[in-house]
Formats: structure tokens, sequence, C-alpha cells
């Protein structure tokens, strides 16, 4: 797995933001001394061609740059997959029925620097997990799977990280321990928890994984370090998350 072009706070957790545009995006990056993943959503863009061509200009200012579906929508899985194979980011979200396809499409492409999270999600029972949530699949019947197998299936194509949403802040927090603990199990190094995650519950949460044993954490802290107002993540909120985090690692 390479991960030259991160860095996780004690070698330990980095956070996923989003960013209004590049210069917005190097503030948060510099304040998080360099811990952080920055995000842009794919549905945001009317083309992939769009997409690149602002994701080089974000590259420009970033050293990682996270691709993202949009709020999990798995419409988007495969121009997800389009814009990473053609930017080689760093870090590319992924539903769980595509990840494998990610995997083998950006080691085609000769990208050697970027990571493959695949989304699976709360069911309200300890020890499960949903699975299908692909474009299609996560209209029919829900498949309910053992947490270990899960992340083991997926261990199995190349993928590197466990995204968990959507979380609904600590809402889901006894399941989140029993995926933290699988991904030890079966040596997932990454687990990104993400849903509504803040400066109120980050702390906590990490603090879950890390007690668990997880090598790395990747919580995503979305909308709640962004001003509704002017669209910029908060830099003085970035702040107070990254005190949080040296508090509890």
């Amino acid at each position: 797995m390479n991960l030259d072009r991160f860095n996780f706070y004690k070698d330990r957790v980095a956070v996923n933001f989003l960013a209004k545009d590049p210069d917005n995006a190097k503030e948060v990056v510099d304040t998080m001394n360099g811990n952080a993943v920055i995000g842009i959503l794919s549905k945001k863009f009317n083309s992939v061609e769009d997409a690149i061509n602002m994701g080089k200009k974000y590259l420009e200012k970033v050293p990682v740059l996270s691709i993202g579906l949009g709020d999990g929508d798995p419409k988007q899985w495969s121009i997800v997959a389009d814009i990473a194979s053609e930017l080689d980011p760093g870090h590319v979200n992924q539903v769980y029925s595509a990840a494998g396809y990610t995997v083998g499409l950006l080691k085609g492409k000769g990208c050697k620097q970027t990571i493959v999270n695949a989304l699976i999600s709360p069911t309200g029972v300890v020890g499960k997990v949903k699975i299908s949530t692909g474009a299609q699949s996560c209209n029919m019947t829900e498949v309910k799977a053992d947490v270990d197998t899960a992340v083991m299936m997926l261990k199995e194509v190349g993928v590197q990280s466990v995204k968990y949403y959507h979380m609904g802040g600590l809402e889901h927090i006894e399941e989140l321990k029993e995926v933290a603990k699988a991904c030890v199990r079966v040596e997932m190094p990454i687990i990104e928890p993400t849903g509504g995650i803040s400066l109120d519950n980050v702390a906590e949460i990490i603090k879950v994984c890390i007690g668990a044993g997880c090598s790395k954490v990747i919580p995503h802290i979305y909308s709640s370090a962004i001003n509704k107002e002017t669209g910029l993540t908060e830099i003085k909120i970035v702040e107070n998350i990254y005190n949080e985090i040296k508090k509890c690692v």
C-alpha cells in the first residue's frame, strides 16, 4: 500500500475535508499540518473532463485528492473510477460492488499512488453490515453480511480501506466498534467513519477505532465544517478539530 503522499497525525489519523476551491484546500491542509485529505465530489461537475481539470488544479496545491461520489450516490460509481484513473489522485471513494473494478482499472492505467475504499453501511445490528450499496443493488433486497466476511471480500480484491457510511454521528457507534475490530482481525489497514461527524463527536469516533487497534483512521468531516454562507471550509473549525485529535491520539 503506497501512502507516501499521505500524512497521518502520529501515523494514525488524517481527516477527509471538502474545500470550496484549491486555495481553501491548501489552507485546510496547512492548518492540519498536512494530516488531511481533500475531497471533491463527482456529482458536482457537469462532466468527467471538468472534474479532471479541476482535480489537476487542486493537486497543484495539495498532495492528495479524494474523489468522492457525493452523498454516497452509487450512480456515480463509474464516473468516480474514470476521474481517478486519469488523475491518480491518491484516494478514491467507491461503492462495495465497484471497488474491485476500480482497483483493477487504476492498476491497468498505471496509477500506483491511489488507494480505494469501499462503502459498507450500518444495519442496526452489531456485527452485520449492508453491502448492497451499488447503483442497482441498493434498491433491491438488502444484503446483510457478517462484517468479517464483508471486509475480507474487499481485501481479496485489493481494496485497502473500509468506508462506514452513514454513521449518523454517534447513532451507530456500537456497530462501528465491531467494524473496527473486524478491520483489525482481517488486517484491513484503514477505516473511514463517515456521516454526521463534527467537532462534537470526532474524538469519540476516533477513540473507538484506535481502541480497537485500527492502524489508520480517516474520519470524513464535511458539512459541519463548512460555512453555509461562503461555502468555504472554516479554518477555525479545522483548527479546533485538529486540537481534538491531538487530545485523543
